[in-house]
């Protein structure tokens, strides 16, 4: 069973890479378990995708290494 958290209230925010850019960037919603969801800045009612955070961690990590 999938449960998708409620993101209606989430307070998304720019990774501090993007320069303030207002293109070609990804939003991250702080505050849930064991979650991170992940969205378009250029399309902010668009899809949410949601990660693990072990995940997200990873993927952080390894493009972090280049």
């Amino acid at each position: 069973m999938k449960h998708t958290p409620d993101l209606s209230t989430a307070d998304w925010r720019k990774s501090s890479y993007s320069e303030g850019g207002d293109n070609d960037c990804i939003e991250v919603a702080d505050g849930y378990r064991d979650l991170v969801p992940v969205r378009d800045s250029k399309v902010p009612d668009g899809e949410v995708l949601v990660f693990g955070a072990a995940s997200w961690g990873a993927f952080v990590a390894h493009t972090a290494r280049g």
